[in-house]
């Protein structure tokens, strides 16, 4: 009943505005065109595009209801800075949303028509057929009065009169709410259309540009943090390493002993270099990764962590290896804060996909705190998600437990 009401409200108060509108709209750019020749008709034009902004932005708060969805309003092309009066007075006339505005306006008209009486119209039928046994009894009583079941042959009588006019409204009561939706829909739609579909498609736009900004900062971050764990571990490591070796070998011809000592030093320290680059190398895209996809993937990683984890693969799907390789780094990522600072007994990590959403969440018991602010590690992989349309969602509330949400589409 409440879609109903609203519908109603937009077709029935939107009739004498768009007709309001027609009227300023039409009669100002006709002047405003006429007069142009000697520059009065500029700022006329100018003052005519503003109005119709203001009933735009009318319609568009309407429509919000209607489509229930949140408003939409378009960047309207400002003043240059430093501007002068008159180039201030006619920058509406470089605002191409204005004259879609302008446009709207004009051609509204005949929708508003349209649906305002098809709304009076299916109101008006159930109202009278469902209220006709009140006022039947003193139509019923005018002399030569005929009432339309006479007229069909159905019978005459206020009796039948009374059947046949509350079936009539029963009727029409199941038909309106449809018919109501509908003429709403049709002038919605030209709305949406000519006032917030060059804002939806910049809205999209902005996206896609934040999306391909957020790739290159992630990538760009995780370099700089793959080159300054090279350079302060395995990088620092080798260097020992090559003097340790360089050391062994001016051992062999004088201390034999010491020289084994030194290299037994310098086997550990290689095989601490092995088990860094081995950590570091989960930050890349790993050949199990594109070789058998996903599932093997977050196994392995599974695996590899030091707290156990519960693993709930649902899909075996492959997907492109952009998305996969955005859950690889998310899961790899929360999996080494799990195990660093969490202080977690437990883990759990499920990949679903749900229509064309694929959703990887992973769950544990430690202490919480976790957020995405920027400066911490979860901003990366918000970004990281972002370039790929996904989106990041933690709870992680004081004392825990931790739940981090990434959401792909895949479809």
């Amino acid at each position: 009943m409440r879609r109903v009401l609203l519908d109603t409200r937009y077709t029935l108060v939107g009739f004498p505005t768009a007709v309001i509108g027609f009227v300023i709209m039409l009669a100002g750019f006709a002047a405003g065109l006429g007069t142009a020749i000697v520059w009065l008709g500029v700022p006329l034009l100018a003052g005519t595009l503003m109005a119709a902004r203001g009933f735009a932005d009318a319609e568009r708060g309407w429509l919000a209801d209607v489509l229930d969805r949140p408003p939409v309003r378009p960047r309207y092309k400002p003043a240059p800075p430093g501007a002068g009066r008159f180039r201030r007075i006619v920058n509406p006339l470089t605002s191409g949303q204005s004259w879609l505005d302008l446009l709207h306006g004009i051609i509204n008209l005949p929708f508003a028509i349209l649906s305002f009486v098809l709304t009076v119209v299916f109101w008006a039928l159930p109202l009278v057929g469902l209220t006709y046994p009140v006022y039947g009894i003193i139509t019923s009583r005018i002399p030569g009065n005929v009432e339309l079941p006479e007229l069909l042959g159905l019978g005459d009588g206020y009796g039948v009169n009374s059947i046949f006019y509350v079936s009539l409204g029963l009727v029409f009561a199941l038909i309106m709410p449809f018919v109501v939706r509908g003429s709403a829909l049709v002038r919605a739609g030209l709305g949406r259309a000519l006032l917030t579909g060059v804002a939806e498609l910049q809205e999209r736009i902005d996206d896609l540009a934040q999306g391909r900004a957020a790739a290159v900062s992630a990538e760009a971050n995780a370099l700089r943090k793959l080159e300054r764990d090279i350079h302060d571990g395995p990088q620092q490591r080798l260097v020992s390493l090559a003097m340790e070796l360089s050391r062994a070998q001016r051992q062999l011809a004088k201390d034999p002993e010491a020289a084994q000592a030194t290299i037994k030093s310098a086997i550990s320290a290689t095989r601490e270099t092995l088990d860094e680059l081995r950590a570091l190398s989960r930050g890349i895209a790993p050949p199990i990764l594109s070789d058998r996809g996903l599932a093997p993937a977050l196994a392995a990683l599974a695996g590899r962590c030091t707290v156990p984890v519960d693993l709930d693969v649902q899909t075996a799907e492959r997907y492109q290896a952009a998305v996969e390789n955005a859950l690889y780094f998310v899961c790899a990522e929360t999996l080494t804060n799990v195990a660093k600072h969490s202080r977690a007994t437990s883990c759990a990590i499920q990949l679903v996909r749900i229509g064309d959403i694929l959703m990887l969440t992973i769950g544990d018991d430690g202490v919480g705190g976790a957020h995405v602010a920027k400066g911490h590690g979860l901003a990366g992989l918000a970004d990281r998600l972002r370039a790929v349309d996904g989106e990041l969602s933690v709870q992680s509330p004081d004392g825990g437990p931790t739940v981090i949400v990434a959401e792909v589409p895949c479809g």
